[in-house]
């Protein structure tokens, strides 16, 4: 008996109509949206590397999974920057050391990815390319030459150093490379900065070649010190990584630019 209302059920309404097929599609492709949209804002988002402001550690072309949970949530960890609240919820201070992305304090809808070297109160100085925190040298051992090619594909040789940030918060010294081209210019002379409450000192790894918080102007692309509510989250991992240097068209070429040997490194 139950057999057969079980399949005059079928037979009267088995397939559904046309409308009804929309609505179920259109239903499915919201709930996937929604899904997708509250990854990214709320767990990990992808980001790609268009600059070599922070070779050796990202390369140009790099794609990276963003952990947006790391330092809790701002306006800017939502979609279009909805204002829905004032500051971070929760509010956790980065580690000194963490790569992070955050917004550009002159235009945020732009995103920028550095390193974490100053935390409120803390001094920050460089002095003739060596860096200074808290009025000690920070060690950067001598790694040998180092040649990169920017988002110009323009070659900058160099030199490598081994770079050991002292923790925060308890945590471990954060060991990383810094490429160096110069101890020449402004970027490697600078005045004793104190970083003030609610914001952060960024540098690029690419210490010659990178606009950070040592540039304090009024310039379009002087970062300066960096409002904590500007933060996005922690870079983790690279997830694939591309050097694209051939045209689009050749496909043929496109497996030899895949960088292999990047896919899934975590970073430090």
């Amino acid at each position: 008996m139950g057999q057969a209302d079980d399949m005059a059920s079928t037979s009267q309404g088995g397939k559904p109509s046309g409308t009804e097929s929309i609505i179920e599609t259109i239903r499915s492709l919201v709930i996937v949206v929604l899904i997708v949209v509250g990854v990214r804002t709320f767990l990990w988002e992808p980001f790609n590397i268009p600059s070599g402001s922070m070779i050796p550690t990202l390369q140009v072309g790099d794609y990276l999974w963003v952990s947006k949970y790391s330092y809790g949530y701002s306006r800017y960890s939502f979609p279009f920057s909805l204002n829905l609240f004032e500051g971070r919820v929760p509010d956790r201070v980065p580690h000194r050391g963490d790569v992070a992305v955050f917004r550009f304090t002159k235009d945020t809808s732009i995103d920028y990815v550095k390193r974490i070297i100053g935390l409120p109160g803390d001094h920050v100085q460089v002095r003739a390319g060596q860096l200074y925190l808290n009025g000690k040298a920070v060690p950067c051992a001598p790694r040998g030459e180092y040649a990169a090619v920017d988002e110009h594909r323009t070659r900058m040789d160099g030199a490598l150093c081994h770079e050991t940030l002292p923790g925060s918060a308890g945590a471990a010294p954060v060991e990383h490379d810094v490429l160096r081209l110069t101890d020449d210019g402004m970027q490697n002379d600078t005045p004793d900065y104190v970083v003030p409450p609610g914001y952060f000192f960024a540098m690029g790894d690419n210490r010659d070649d990178s606009a950070d918080s040592r540039f304090m102007g009024d310039g379009r692309e002087d970062l300066g010190f960096v409002p904590m509510e500007n933060l996005v989250g922690h870079v983790g991992m690279v997830f694939f990584s591309v050097d694209s240097a051939y045209p689009v068209w050749q496909f043929w070429e496109w497996p030899m630019e895949i960088r292999w040997a990047r896919l899934f490194t975590m970073i430090h």
